[in-house]
C-alpha cells in the first residue's frame, strides 16, 4: 500500500500533437517503511505520468528524495490501481 506524503500535479503540455490524450505527471512524496526494500534514509518519490482519457499509468519511476537517483522497483497490481484511482481523484482543476 502507498503511503502519500504529498504530492504535486501538472498537465503535461503536447505543442506539437503527438501525444492523444490529456496527460499528467505526478510527483508523489512517499512514506516507506524502514523494513521495505524500497526504503532509504533520504527518502523516496515516486513520479507516474497519468492518462486521463484511459484512466491509467504510462509510465512510472521512483527515486531517491535528495538524490535524485533512479530505484529500479515495480509495483504490485493492486498499488497501481491504488496509484491509478489516487491521480484520477487528484487531477488538477
Amino acid at each position: 500500500m502507498l503511503e502519500i506524503i504529498e504530492y504535486t500535479a501538472e498537465y503535461i503540455k503536447d505543442p506539437f500533437g503527438i501525444l492523444s490524450g490529456k496527460r499528467y505527471e505526478f510527483v508523489l512524496d512517499l512514506n516507506v517503511p524502514e523494513d521495505d526494500e524500497l526504503y532509504r534514509e533520504q527518502g523516496v518519490y515516486l513520479r507516474a505520468i497519468y492518462l486521463e482519457d484511459e484512466n491509467r499509468i504510462v509510465k512510472y519511476d521512483f527515486y531517491e528524495r535528495v538524490s535524485d537517483q533512479y530505484l529500479d522497483f515495480d509495483m504490485e497490481p493492486e498499488e497501481e490501481e491504488e496509484l491509478t484511482r489516487f491521480c484520477r481523484e487528484h487531477l488538477p482543476a
